[in-house]
């Protein structure tokens, strides 16, 4: 629901405050008349959880979740005070089986988490609200029409005849927090004034770069003149079919939005002008998008304003699996530390759950593309019911309604999973498909937001819905199925939706403070490990196949005897991965147009999936992706026979003049070829360049040819501008074991205008360098060095600084501890 209100007497009070809640026995009070004024009551806050307000109380543990769905729970309000006559209560998520009662009389029942209900109501004055929120269980247990297929990650089936969040639901994939409670706010609303419902905005851009707005919404109120105001442009509002208003102007010479890693994400305030008074209706940014199936047909890439944009981000859990909160500062820090790792897209998931119009907002300033899931995923929906039909449709509106004109939303997708479910279990092409996601979901797009990309379903498009080699894919090719880092290519990925999922560990500093136990075997660290119900393997066992595969150690042999080790290489083995199969799919040439990595946030703190844990600390992971998701960037990809190959990246709309400096290191330090060449990179272009043709003679950069020894254990590439170093990329020949040294680091703390620093330098070079400095997050971390040049790295203040910068710096090579 999107309504905007103002300029008059029109009262809208959030009821947010003052609420009480009561547990009880499912079924044992029938209306708020039933309960015993002596019945225990704690506070509740308002938007919440159930959840919320018993860890509040001290009668929750998000660890160790004790069920609510058997247990039915009443929140009262108080409206003592509040004048009488007429009003709306509007009620904006209420999750799930929901009875709402105005002074003992049965005003609504709602049966969606998803849709916002505006129910006329008298008061008389001291008034009382209750809102009754049944146990979900009986409902889950209720028979329904027989389903084609039973997936395993989510319980209880019954889960698929009612709507509402699968978080909490999908053992060992979340914590079992069930989601319950008015969780988004609740408004009483008198009438007087203006308001304007039914907003449909389309903000696109013409050929010749010029703003394209169109506008129309139902009015109530009094006004003599209309108008409306886009930045500094104007024009009349005007009556038009279905007794709705209408308004459409061309703006000359509009700047653009862009995802952030190509151009600025701009912006321009819009408002209705009321007898010459605005009334805020939120911003637009103007731009075009379109789908790119490739020469072959086969390829799903995205084209931003006419430019082809590699998509990759993460896939959004949840700021708060307790809380599930909606507010900007609740999604500030996650989103700006998304936009500071270089990702330009996040995908809401169709397990997960809607987030509000603030999510959006923030991804409209900050630059990054929003993929959003209906939330749907892996059952086979009973869509021929028509109860059930409609609350999709109402939940489709509600969520398109809500986001008219953001610039953000690129992808709207029918759900997760679904198709590729079916199929995995037998069923032919057919029965895949329902009119949930053929019918329904694109009606609703069509008619509200018909500029952006519509897919039924993820993974969707070749010979299995999830083949990698058409269309949209999952790809854990590397990652859970333990394929070697070439299957990224060979998988000729076109584009996932979601990849790379490992047990990702955090930094020492969220181990120590939230999870101080032995790692692997404790029971409490595995409690914390994710993993696929009924699988023999965890993302544990993954992570440490790709340990033994890149440095040759033993993981269980490594964690016994040198536990803080066997750590340290699991946090830099996950970035060394993820740095490598993107740098497969950047590189020119790649069929592949994006990845997103699962998932962005873990949901409590420990060796989950995401690459940010759960305390709001980037995990070594995220440095990692930071540096493969430069605009910016240099790569380096070993062609076997044909060399080693040199890939530079320039996203941005400006010509680069570069210095590309390539050179072989034996034992990690003495140059044995090197190579030099100036290089204007132009704008949104690529190249790809032979190492031999750097170096100007022939030399087995890749070590393909094995004549005699190996001369050298890594190539250095580095691109600069003038004396800064932007990149830097790292070839080895012979596998990163080969070149493990026991670097002699240095390093200096400083500090100038822009902040403190630390300044490090090594005799040879040092693999996955890991700085932790309290307070400070590094602006690189678990990254490479090599010899022969200082690296500078700023120290970013994040969380409580002590009054003197220090810290300890370590790397692979050596287990000894440099202290500064």
């Amino acid at each position: 629901m999107a309504i905007f209100r103002g300029l008059g007497n029109r009262s809208d009070r959030p009821l947010n405050s003052g609420w009480q809640m009561i547990v009880s026995d499912a079924g044992q009070f029938a209306t708020p008349a039933d309960i015993p004024a002596t019945q225990t009551r704690i506070a509740a806050p308002v938007p919440g959880t159930v959840a919320q307000a018993l860890e509040a109380a001290g009668r929750f543990d998000r660890s160790a979740p004790a069920p609510l769905e058997n247990l039915d729970f009443w929140y009262l309000l108080d409206l003592a005070g509040e004048p009488s006559g007429p009003a709306r209560l509007i009620f904006e998520g209420l999750a799930t089986i929901a009875e709402v009662y105005l002074n003992g009389a049965r005003i609504l029942d709602s049966r969606s988490q998803f849709v916002s209900n505006d129910v006329p109501v008298t008061l008389a004055g001291n008034d009382h609200l209750a809102i009754a929120f049944r146990a979900l269980a009986p409902h889950l247990k209720a028979p329904g029409p027989r389903a084609k297929w039973r997936p395993q990650m989510i319980t209880p089936p019954g889960m698929r005849m009612v709507r509402a969040t699968l978080l909490g639901h999908m053992p060992g994939w979340c914590p079992e927090v069930h989601a319950v409670g008015p969780w988004r706010p609740v408004h009483l609303l008198r009438d007087g004034g203006i308001e304007i419902d039914d907003l449909r905005i389309s903000a696109a851009l013409s050929a010749d770069g010029k703003g394209l707005l169109d506008l129309s919404f139902r009015f109530s109120g009094r006004a003599t003149d209309l108008r409306i105001l886009c930045g500094e442009a104007m024009t009349p509002v005007t009556l038009s079919a279905e007794d709705r208003l209408s308004a459409s102007m061309t703006m000359d010479a509009v700047m653009p939005w862009w995802p952030h890693t190509h151009g600025a994400p701009t912006l321009y305030p819009l408002s209705l002008v009321v007898d010459g008074r605005q009334l805020p209706l939120g911003r637009v940014g103007f731009r075009n998008i379109a789908l790119d199936r490739g020469v072959d047909g086969r390829g799903f890439g995205l084209g931003i304003n006419g430019v082809p944009v590699f998509c990759r981000g993460a896939v959004w859990t949840t700021s708060d699996i307790v809380n599930l909160p909606g507010g900007k500062a609740d999604y500030a820090h996650w989103l700006r530390l998304a936009r500071d790792a270089g990702m330009n897209m996040i995908r809401i998931g169709g397990t997960m759950a809607y987030e509000t119009r603030d999510f959006y907002d923030l991804c409209d300033e900050l630059g990054i593309m929003v993929w959003q899931d209906f939330m749907f995923a892996n059952f086979d929906y009973p869509a021929a019911d028509a109860e059930f039909a409609g609350l999709v449709r109402r939940e489709a509106e509600d969520l398109l309604g809500a986001l008219q004109g953001s610039p953000s939303l690129t992808v709207l997708c029918g759900g997760s999973e679904i198709y590729q479910q079916a199929a995995m279990m037998g069923l032919p092409p057919r029965a895949w498909t329902g009119p949930v996601t053929e019918e329904i979901l694109p009606e609703v797009y069509e008619t509200h937001r018909p500029d952006v990309i519509y897919v039924p379903n993820t993974p969707f498009g070749g010979a299995m819905p999830f083949s990698p080699n058409e269309g949209i894919t999952h790809y854990y090719g590397v990652g859970a199925y333990c394929r070697p880092l070439d299957d990224a290519r060979r998988a000729e990925v076109r584009f996932s939706a979601e990849s790379l999922a490992f047990a990702q560990v955090p930094e020492q500093v969220t181990l120590d403070a939230h999870l101080p136990v032995p790692p692997v075997h404790h029971p409490d660290w595995k409690a914390r490990v994710p993993r696929d119900r009924g699988a023999s393997w965890d993302f544990e066992d993954v992570r440490d196949h790709y340990l033994q595969e890149l440095y040759g150690f033993d993981p269980a042999r490594l964690r016994r005897e040198d536990p803080a080790r066997y750590l340290d290489f699991s946090r830099a083995v996950t970035a060394e991965v993820s740095e490598s199969v993107y740098a497969e799919w950047r590189r020119p040439g790649s069929t592949s147009a994006g990845g997103l990595v699962w998932t962005l946030q873990d949901l409590l703190p420990g060796p989950g999936w995401g690459v940010i844990d759960s305390t709001g600390l980037p995990k070594p992971v995220w440095h990692g992706l930071r540096r493969a998701f430069r605009p910016v960037q240099l790569l380096l990809s070993d062609e076997g026979t044909n060399g080693l190959d040199v890939h530079v990246i320039n996203e941005t709309a400006e010509a680069l003049p570069l210095v590309l400096e390539v050179s072989a290191l034996r034992d990690g330090a003495q140059p044995v070829v090197a190579g030099r060449r100036e290089i204007l990179l132009q704008p949104r272009g690529g190249a790809s360049l032979a190492a031999t043709d750097i170096f100007g003679a022939f030399f087995d950069t890749t070590y393909a040819f094995r004549f005699g020894p190996p001369a050298h254990d890594v190539t250095v590439a580095t691109l600069s501008a003038g004396e800064r170093e932007i990149t830097s990329a790292y070839h080895f020949p012979r596998g990163r074991a080969a070149a493990l040294h026991p670097a002699q680091i240095t390093a200096e703390i400083g500090e100038d205008t822009d902040g403190a620093f630390v300044a490090v330098a090594c005799d040879r070079l040092a693999q996955s360098v890991n700085l932790a400095f309290s307070g400070y997050l590094p602006g690189d971390n678990w990254f490479h060095l090599a010899p022969g040049r200082q690296k500078i790295v700023r120290l970013v203040p994040f969380g409580a600084r002590p009054e003197q910068v220090a810290g300890e710096i370590r790397q692979l090579g050596t287990s000894s501890v440099l202290h500064v």
